[in-house]
């Protein structure tokens, strides 16, 4: 009954990952606009700019040196234009891998405490529950899969780097192998507290969330259980996660994909120093970069994840 659950969870989230790749791709590439480039901040309120003594308002000159800020489209059709359309699939061997390990034990864990923690004559479970169960396995899930993570974001930042500077890692296996001889194995874990913060976060308010909202339609007659209900509370659960794990996803992404020199300082000594820079440089918002290809992103995911984890165990219902 437990192994179910890991199999069914895991077909779920590879299928999920691999549809939505492009889509991770263009947030990572959105989340490092403006890295170490102090010149570049988010948009601020008007009452920020410089007034005159008529009381006129003033934007501060731009900076001649900043990159001007795209969003999605732009992004995905610049990945598009200077590499082709296979570029927005980088590192999807390294989105596999990250899925097999971290989404599998994540699901299959919480698969376990959810039939464990029902109420054996309704099979629903309190929303405190589903939230620590989220909680704990994917903080457990996240541990497994973060050397994936960690070649995920560095496969999908190459492309934005100049000829020289990139890494060109072949596949995931390579690129774990070069970062273990280069960097040392500790590199495999880079940034893994703000990975099972952030997979703590997601799971506990995307998988309770996709639960509870569900439970609550059905019980109140709202829709019946089918494609209509799933697709309705797994886009929520979606919005949900995106909202409560985008500030978090963009110091990891960020903290992965730093480039360290030998005998040199790295660029961030940790996550609080990151958040700190980030904050400084470009102000609060920056912590909120790249959250519409999030929502764009999380929404899709959440939606292919639950309406195939839906299938598949009607699929294997028998087994």
């Amino acid at each position: 009954m437990g192994l179910k659950g890991f199999v069914e969870g895991g077909i779920a989230s590879i299928v999920a990952g691999v549809a939505t790749h492009p889509l991770d791709l263009i947030k990572v590439r959105m989340q490092l606009q403006g890295e170490g480039n102090p010149a570049v901040h988010s948009l601020r309120p008007a009452l920020a700019f410089q007034t005159n003594s008529h009381g006129a308002i003033h934007a501060p000159p731009p900076h001649p040196h900043a990159a001007p800020r795209v969003g999605l489209v732009s992004v995905g059709m610049r990945i598009v234009q200077q590499d082709g359309v296979a570029a927005l699939f980088s590192g999807v061997s390294a989105t596999v891998l990250r899925q097999t390990l971290y989404s599998t034990t994540r699901m299959g864990l919480y698969d376990i405490m959810k039939r464990k923690w029902s109420d054996p004559s309704t099979g629903n479970m309190p929303l405190i529950s589903k939230i620590a169960a989220g909680l704990i396995a994917g903080g457990i899930g996240a541990a497994v899969g973060n050397p994936a993570d960690v070649a995920m974001v560095r496969m999908q930042a190459d492309g934005r780097l100049p000829s020289a500077q990139r890494r060109n890692y072949k596949s995931v296996i390579d690129a774990i192998s070069q970062m273990a001889k280069n960097e040392g194995v500790a590199s495999l874990w880079r940034g893994s507290s703000l990975t099972v913060n952030r997979a703590m976060l997601v799971t506990a308010s995307q998988l309770a969330s996709y639960d509870q909202i569900k439970e609550t339609i059905l019980d109140k007659g709202l829709m019946r259980d089918g494609l209509g209900t799933h697709v309705t509370a797994s886009f929520a659960a979606g919005f949900v996660a995106a909202v409560v794990s985008n500030p978090v996803d963009v110091i990891k992404t960020r903290v992965m994909n730093m480039k360290v020199e030998p005998g040199a300082a790295p660029p961030y000594s940790g996550a609080i120093d990151c958040i700190v820079k980030t904050v400084r440089s470009e102000g609060p918002m920056a912590l909120y970069k790249g959250f519409v290809p999030t929502i764009s992103r999380q929404g899709p995911f959440t939606v292919v994840l639950f309406v195939t984890l839906e299938q598949v165990r009607k699929l294997l219902k028998d087994f």
